[in-house]
């Protein structure tokens, strides 16, 4: 499957001058690392992610626009290479890493991750050198009106290498909260994910989905998964037009987009560290979870 997705950027690179835009665009982004407590963060302004960072993803919103990852409304150059009988890949002509795919379901429905996950697992599996990501729909899903995944070359994936000793674990840190699951069994592993997805729910009042973003890589027969939880959508930050940012699961596996170059220049480490607390999961509730699903293992 990897060769046939390398097929397909070429050809859409060819026949797509909006994806050949954004991989351009993508080419000329500036990146600068920042280190915060024990992991390392890379700060890219890429001025196309402006629409995805600031998309409105209020339900009035999303009712008034088609939906973009429907079939029936993509642009005419679009290719999509088949999945399976219920997922097609595409090239994200809006990359925020190299080899940017948005993995799409055929049929319009909503962006949840129950009975899902085995299927972000299968598509880790099918393509070893991508990264996997899920964002929920009120945490950084710009179509929150249709199922889909995005993936991206592991070549410049933060997380994988600050956490490559680590076993499978919760890991709180000051700016962070995130469970790290590993594990070879894929139906252990659904279990795992699906217990702590209720657990969250039940802690936070929130269903049918708590707000979560989860990243998941395939790596010698084993998968690794990172699940963040949410306390909110966007920082204060955004809201007063301090910061536009939107953090969602690139932004905390360690790729922290930035569109606008002034707000690239003035932001720290420090300033990522307050945002990634503001929006992950309060430390109690976090606690909380972690105490229950650490009991049950």
């Amino acid at each position: 499957m990897t060769g046939k997705v390398e097929e397909l950027f070429e050809r859409q690179l060819r026949e797509w001058p909006q994806l050949a835009k954004g991989i351009e665009g993508l080419a000329r982004a500036t990146t600068r690392p920042v280190r915060i407590d024990w992991f390392e963060v890379f700060i890219r302004h890429i001025p196309h992610r402006m629409g995805s960072t600031t998309a409105s993803v209020d339900r009035e919103s999303v009712a008034k626009r088609p939906c973009f990852l429907c079939a029936q409304n993509l642009p005419a150059e679009e290719e999509g290479l088949p999945f399976d009988e219920n997922f097609t890949i595409y090239c994200n002509p809006f990359p925020i890493v190299d080899r940017h795919l948005t993995i799409a379901h055929r049929e319009h429905g909503s962006q949840r991750i129950a009975n899902q996950f085995g299927n972000m697992l299968d598509i880790a599996a099918t393509l070893p050198k991508y990264f996997v990501v899920y964002n929920g729909p009120e945490c950084g899903a710009s179509a929150p009106d249709h199922m889909h995944f995005q993936a991206g070359s592991r070549e410049l994936f933060p997380i994988e290498r600050d956490t490559v000793a680590l076993t499978d674990i919760i890991v709180p840190n000051y700016a962070r909260n995130v469970f790290l699951l590993r594990g070879r069994d894929r139906s252990a592993l659904i279990d795992r994910m699906d217990r702590a997805i209720d657990l969250l729910a039940e802690a936070t009042g929130r269903r049918p989905e708590p707000m979560v973003n989860i990243a998941v890589f395939h790596e010698r027969g084993e998968w690794v998964t990172y699940l963040f939880p949410r306390g909110k959508h966007r920082p204060e930050v955004f809201h007063t037009g301090e910061l536009t940012v939107s953090p969602a699961s690139i932004d905390l596996c360690g790729i922290f987009v930035v569109p606008m170059a002034e707000h690239f220049e003035k932001i720290t480490g420090d300033g990522i560290a307050a945002i990634f607390r503001e929006v992950t999961l309060p430390d109690d509730q976090f606690q909380e979870v972690a105490g229950r699903l650490e009991s049950e293992r």
